[in-house]
């Protein structure tokens, strides 16, 4: 039996809810139940059947008095789902979907003379974002620089502009979309819209084209450039130059080009996350009586404080010295660290007056630095045998007792 659908509650709206909120209302229910993000739910289908339908009622100033009134025969069947199967005499427009998904899903309509629908812009796309490889010198990651680059690429042709078309003619709007860069297909009560298949989506097509890019409106050529590299930069590093990539498809905006850093290494620092590691030997003497070293540091040398007794890998720290770090505040001159670890150099041969020297040192400093490490361990050797020996007498009195 045929039965009157409430159109407001497919929708959630109220029946006094303008025009904008049943609008608003549909697109959030069709985006949650289009077939395109439901692929083979039957139940989100004939969901989506049921909004489209309300949709079409009440969006309409008409249609939707007729259904107020009561007067429409806005009436539907059960079908073998459990969904509207049906409009009865209601004539549902099914090629409006086309628009409608159009509207719903990045395209465009807007009122025109009659109450025809304006035709949709062909969708712009960006072009392609290329990567390209630059070595520089550790100095130049360290403070900037500014470094030629060659990057292969499409650029736009220079003969046709980028249009594609032979000089002095023009790209005609495309017969089968007539320019919308869609085509629509009717599907039971609703239609799917898909790109072109005569112009790919541009809403053009060229009857004569290019003699140079034949058609594509671009032509590989190597790009010359000259690329600001920032201070601080390391191995590996990523930096992105917004609009250096390739030019878009029927000109559209530009991709981006993505430099990846290689360093070659500094014979003097190297680089430990933000910071420097430099290595600096100490003679024994120095090592043993402390001294004022000169070290490297990125802008000349600076004297470095050395204290008594200090032992091999010790690290002493300049804040402030390192390379500037990158992704800080605008502004910001934060830098990282220099770290200094000592290396006492121990020769490998002594001439017969260095013998003299370290003897008679020796016979100073006399003291036995494992002195305690092996008086350590021999404590524990003689607390472990004292233990098993009075274990062994417990046990020796445990059999006794029996």
């Amino acid at each position: 039996m045929a039965t009157r659908p409430d159109y407001y509650k497919t929708l959630g709206v109220d029946k006094k809810a303008t025009a904008e909120e049943i609008k608003k209302a549909y697109r959030k229910l069709a985006r949650q139940y289009h077939p395109d993000r439901n692929p083979g739910d039957k139940q989100a289908e004939a969901r989506f059947k049921e909004v489209s339908q309300a949709h079409d009622v009440l969006g309409d100033p008409d249609k939707r008095a007729q259904y107020d009134s009561g007067s429409g025969p806005f009436t539907t069947g059960a079908g073998p789902a459990g969904g509207f199967g049906g409009f009865g005499n209601f004539d549902f427009d099914a090629s409006s979907m086309g628009d409608i998904l159009s509207n719903l899903f990045g395209g465009s309509s807007g009122g025109a003379p009659g109450g025809r629908r304006a035709r949709g812009r062909p969708r712009v796309e960006k072009g392609t974002d290329l990567e390209a490889q630059v070595t520089i010198t550790f100095d130049q990651a360290v403070s900037g620089a500014q470094v030629p680059l060659q990057v292969p690429m499409q650029t736009t042709c220079a003969t046709c502009r980028g249009t594609g078309a032979k000089p002095g003619t023009t790209p005609k709007v495309c017969p089968r979309c007539e320019g919308r860069g869609i085509e629509t297909q009717g599907q039971g009560m609703f239609s799917i819209s898909q790109p072109c298949s005569l112009c790919g989506g541009a809403g053009t097509v060229i009857e004569e084209p290019c003699p140079t890019c034949h058609g594509s409106g671009a032509v590989r050529t190597v790009k010359r450039l000259r690329v600001n590299i920032p201070a601080g930069v390391r191995e590996g590093s990523r930096i992105r130059l917004a609009g250096k990539g390739e030019p878009g498809p029927g000109g559209g905006p530009p991709g981006d080009l993505y430099l990846i850093t290689h360093v070659t290494p500094s014979p003097l620092f190297v680089r430990k996350g933000e910071n420097l590691e430099v290595e600096v030997p100490l003679s024994i003497p120095e090592a043993l009586r402390g001294a004022e070293v000169q070290v490297p540091t990125l802008n000349g040398t600076k004297t470095l404080r050395v204290r008594p007794g200090t032992t091999h890998g010790t690290v002493q720290r300049l804040r402030g010295e390192g390379p500037p770090k990158l992704g800080g505040r605008s502004g910001s001159q934060e830098r990282g660290d220099i770290h200094y670890r000592f290396v006492i150099d121990v020769p490998e041969h002594l001439n017969e007056e260095q013998e003299q020297a370290l003897e008679a040192l020796s016979q100073t400093l006399d003291g036995d630095p494992r002195a305690g490490l092996f008086a350590n361990g021999a404590s524990s050797r003689a607390a472990g045998e004292a233990g098993a020996s009075s274990g062994a007498k417990g046990a020796s009195a445990g059999k006794d007792g029996r």
